[in-house]
């Protein structure tokens, strides 16, 4: 094994370049000078010809020498005067790899230096810092240093004694398996940072510590050296995990399928990728800052779209959040190849905004709103452009100007869906009486920026107020500072990023811990879809506990999905709590989480498990994907004594009744104790409740009813919706499926009752008798309304497609190649048929049978 040379340095530089996370680009002369402009001060020797090496030197300019760490050689397998010809790519990543390991230790070593004589005087009567603050400051560090070490000296001996067969896979995910110390240190960080400011403004002995830079040296000149004060070298444990999980990339890149490697790299790059997306990454100050004429520096922390109500109307924006004030912008309108700018509209000193409270809540203003129908069409346009963009591309003389006007087609389709989809508000008030408000698609997004804003709060904020000059500096620097540039829609993404996935996905919510204190507790699941995230589950409350066991399955649609969000409340149950812009009680949020959904890790047939960290407190979780195309199967049963997959009229004969029993029952307790219950038949119920009461139902059990009782109510509702979509044909049956599609689609409001009507007299009498029960159930259900939020538009876009989907070799004839094009396929008309009963006036079956309409097509 054989340290680099000078000759060989020059040849292996880029590894550190491209793997160490000392940000070379991001140094500038001002970084490497000290206040008096001395440049005598600590240093770490990394010069290659020898084993890393601490230095310090005081502002005296006398060195001081530690220990030198055993084991911590920063030095790769390279032979001198150059690397060996066949070389494999992946030796090459981890011995660059390796060598920025070293540099890391030694940064972490060097951070943990006034550590020890720190603790020292913690105990004498003249202490520098308090234990306390100590344990502030360098909260985790000798955690982090200890699992590098670790993995630096279980790594070295592989890339000396490299071969193919040489395995690395579990040292990186046994690396990647120990973030949550990571998110610890994360989260203490700017705590850390400030407890660090206040102890050297007010100790002079600890202030000459904190002034302390550290040089890092890769040749013999002092001029090839990089320098970092002690804050500086703090902020790196954040940017390691992200530049750590760029050689997961690469290694992955040069590891073959087959090696025994690769499935446990792609597992550590999972586990990371979730990490980062996890955790709100704190930005580097050095890019996201900004001067003010004052002198004073501001920096960014937070940017995204919103959608304002202003006047009454919808506008989509640009809000920025900078360490002092919040600002609203939008982007001007400008010539073409001009530099694009933002238009302050208002800005808010933190030091005056509050939040919503309930003394001086006011009641939601009139907000212009689409029908619900017209979003729903919204969806199927984009599904259907971007079926028309792929078929484009796949032709072999594909016209580029065709595939240009397609994509902005679908851009005007989806930002104006991004524009009327959110509902959830989001209101703020200046103290001097100006209220303004936003409406956000999610409680997650909501949270996010409370919290964020509620956290520099806690600082002593001045208010200020800016000149016209100030105000366009600002709003000027916006443009180059902020960190979302486009809002959310597909056509802004690359061709190669993923189309999201499209089917179910199910997800056990397991359990979760971490919780100081006993609290009634659940969770609810988001994925995205066309751009904006939606509720889709809600796990049972789990009563005064501090480690909740659901044990809870759910089944999501996904729309082209990227992403899962988890969400863990704790239950208010005082009413006197009521957020009048909603009208729903305001649950504590306790922890929020996400994971992407990549497709070549959830679509495989067995449970993948995963775990969330949030605040402090995990959430384990185990989740599965179903494709759509398997998904829409309607498969018999092989059992005909069941209800399950079992014709409804061999059911109804069997029971000797006019509508099958599980439909009966199942109505009458939604009605019972559900239907004042929010997003009733759209949140999913727990599957395994459901598969519960499905053996039930298919067994005939004696105690049916006293289960029913106690089940859950989504569970119930969602048991409902499972029977008629595991019809072995559906309700409205595969024969009269093309004329349901024809008469729906008529523009004579009198042919299209004459057709509609027609065809429900068509139906077979058990078939018939079943849907007008399940009709007027619906609509008592769409009566509260303002209760449940559930409309006529949101049960018939439920129960559409469960009811009129045709069968699988119905399915089949369609020949649907796309995953979106079978989302998209027919699914409107059939809300649109659904929706058309659920408008009409009630519906007799005796009266449809007597009442003979001259209609003669046949269907």
């Amino acid at each position: 094994f054989k340290c680099i040379s000078h000759s060989s340095w020059n040849t292996i530089t880029w590894f550190y370049f491209n793997y160490n996370t000392d940000g070379y680009e991001g140094d500038t002369a001002e970084d490497r000078k000290s206040q008096d402009g001395s440049e005598t001060m600590p240093f770490i020797d990394e010069s290659p010809t020898m084993s890393p090496h601490l230095c310090a030197r005081g502002q005296d300019g006398e060195a001081v020498s530690p220990t030198r760490p055993e084991g911590l050689i920063v030095c790769v397998s390279v032979f001198q005067g150059g690397i060996e010809k066949g070389l494999e790519m992946k030796k090459l990543v981890l011995s660059g790899f390796l060598a920025s390991e070293g540099i890391y230790i030694n940064q972490l070593e060097a951070l943990l230096l006034p550590m020890k004589p720190l603790k020292a005087t913690a105990t004498t009567s003249k202490p520098v810092l308090t234990m306390e603050q100590i344990d502030t400051i360098f909260f985790m560090i000798q955690d982090i240093f200890e699992i590098h070490k670790e993995f630096y000296d279980a790594l070295s001996p592989n890339i000396q004694q490299w071969d193919e067969k040489v395995t690395v896979g579990h040292l990186f995910q046994k690396l990647a398996s120990q973030l949550g110390v990571y998110k610890a240190f994360v989260d203490n960080y700017k705590v850390a940072v400030e407890t660090a400011e206040k102890c050297s403004q007010a100790n002079s002995q600890f202030q000459k510590i904190s002034e302390v830079r550290y040089f890092m040296t890769y040749d013999d000149s002092i001029n090839n050296s990089l320098m970092f004060v002690f804050a500086a070298l703090l902020y790196k444990p954040i940017d390691r995990v992200t530049r750590s999980t760029l050689v997961l990339h690469d290694l992955l890149k040069h590891t073959p399928k087959d090696h025994p490697d690769f499935t446990l790299l792609q597992d550590a790059l999972r586990i990371s990728q979730n990490f980062l997306s996890s955790i709100n990454e704190e930005i580097d100050p050095r890019r996201t800052a900004v001067t003010t004429p004052k002198g004073e520096v501001r920096q960014l922390v937070k940017d995204g779209f919103l959608v304002e109500v202003s006047e009454g109307s919808r506008k989509l924006r640009h809000v920025f959040l900078f360490t002092d004030l919040l600002l609203c912008a939008k982007m001007k309108k400008t010539a073409v190849g001009r530099h694009q700018q933002y238009e302050c509209k208002w800005y808010i000193p933190l030091a005056d905004l509050s939040f919503q409270t309930l003394d001086d809540s006011d009641s939601l203003p009139h907000v212009q709103t689409l029908p619900e129908h017209e979003i729903e069409e919204m969806k199927i346009k984009i599904s259907s452009i971007k079926s028309e963009i792929q078929k484009e591309k796949k032709a072999q003389k594909a016209q580029s100007r065709n595939v240009d006007r397609l994509r902005k087609k679908m851009n005007e389709q989806e930002s104006c869906l991004l524009l009327h989809s959110p509902t959830i508000p989001f209101r703020i008030h200046n103290k001097h009486g100006k209220s303004y408000l936003f409406l956000l698609s999610s409680d997650y997004e909501r949270s996010e920026w409370r919290e964020s804003i509620q956290k520099l709060q806690k600082k002593d904020l001045q208010a200020c107020v800016l000149s016209s000059v100030e105000l366009q500096v600002l709003t000027g620097s916006c443009f180059k500072l902020r960190t979302v540039h486009n809002i959310p829609v597909t056509s802004n993404k690359d061709d190669d990023e993923s189309p999201g996935l499209y089917g179910f996905l199910h997800v056990i919510v397991h359990k979760a811990t971490g919780f100081k204190e006993s609290a009634n507790l659940y969770c609810t699941l988001e994925v995205d879809s066309f751009g904006y995230f939606v509720s889709k589950a809600k796990t049972r409350v789990f009563r005064d506990t501090t480690e909740p066991r659901w044990n809870e399955e759910f089944e999501i649609e996904l729309e082209g999905s990227q992403c899962l969000r988890i969400l863990c409340y704790e239950k208010c149950y005082d009413k006197s709590k009521l957020n009048k812009d909603d009208n729903e009680i305001v649950d504590k949020i306790m922890g929020k989480g996400q994971v992407q959904l990549d497709p070549q890790t959830v679509q495989s047939k067995n449970w993948h498990m995963d775990v969330i960290e949030m605040n402090g407190i995990k959430v384990e979780f185990s989740m599965k994907f179903t494709s759509r195309d398997l998904s829409l199967k309607r498969t018999p049963s092989k059992k005909q004594s069941g209800v399950f997959g079992v014709k409804i009229s061999v059911v109804t004969k069997r029971e000797r009744s006019k509508v099958p029993y599980i439909v009966r029952q199942c109505i009458e307790e939604v009605e019972k104790r559900g239907i004042d219950e929010v997003g009733i038949y759209r949140i999913s119920g727990v599957a395994t409740d459901i598969q519960a009461l499905k053996a039930a139902f298919d067994a005939n059990t004696k105690d049916i009813l006293v289960m029913l009782s106690d089940m859950d109510i989504n569970a119930i509702a969602g048991t409902l919706k499972l029977y008629f979509r595991e019809l072995p044909e559906p309700l409205l049956t595969d024969r009269l499926y093309p004329a349901f599609m024809e008469g729906i689609a008529l523009s004579d409001p009198a042919a299209k009752e004459n057709c509609m009507m027609h065809l429900l007299r068509s139906l077979p009498d058990p078939n018939l008798i079943t849907f007008l029960t399940l009709l007027e159930h619906l609509k008592r259900v769409a009566e509260k309304e303002p209760v449940n939020k559930m409309s006529l538009h949101n049960l018939a876009t439920v129960f559409g497609p469960t009811l009129l989907r045709p069968s699988e070799s119905e399915i089949s004839k369609a020949h649907i190649t796309l995953a979106s094009d079978i989302w998209s396929h027919d699914v409107m008309a059939q809300v649109q048929v659904l929706l058309y009963y659920l408008q009409h006036p009630p519906i007799s079956f005796a009266e449809l049978k007597k009442n003979t309409l001259y209609f003669s097509t046949d269907v």
